[in-house]
């Protein structure tokens, strides 16, 4: 069925253990779902994603759609998001990605014609604290010793 330097392209992935979940156009799927991998999201899925995967990663393809948070290390938009994302890698916003809700990141890329509704929240990775609630802190702190 395949020539062999295609079927090895095919299967490259697989050997270094990672799979690859896919959500296809016209499939929906509703409840929480935790992933190993990658995830592919062509259809929509109403629930939590996420994954302990450290080399995890969600694709939400256009026409893809998720309701509810995302919480993946490296979380790919060019769909619809209506709920939060929190990427501890990577985020990335496609020209066609609409995002209805916050987004925690340590890295971000968005293209041009993105939309994002909801807020940017930057994380740092050593303490996991927002550099928001970082200086909510140093403020409350400086007003407790005054």
């Amino acid at each position: 069925m395949f020539s062999k330097g295609r079927e090895q392209e095919a299967t490259k992935g697989s050997s270094s253990g990672e799979s690859t979940t896919l959500i296809a156009q016209g499939t929906s799927l509703k409840g929480d779902l935790d992933f190993h991998g990658s995830l592919e999201v062509q259809g929509s899925i109403s629930g939590i994603i996420t994954s302990d995967d450290e080399k995890a990663q969600i694709r939400v393809i256009q026409g893809g759609a998720v309701d509810g948070k995302i919480a993946v290390p490296t979380v790919i938009v060019n769909g619809h998001v209506k709920g939060d994302i929190f990427a501890t890698k990577h985020a990335r916003l496609a020209s066609k990605a609409v995002v209805e809700g916050n987004i925690y990141y340590n890295t971000l890329e968005i293209e041009r014609g993105a939309h994002v509704a909801g807020n940017l929240v930057h994380e740092i990775l050593a303490t996991n604290i927002s550099s928001i609630q970082q200086d909510e802190n140093v403020n409350s702190d400086n007003k407790t010793s005054s």
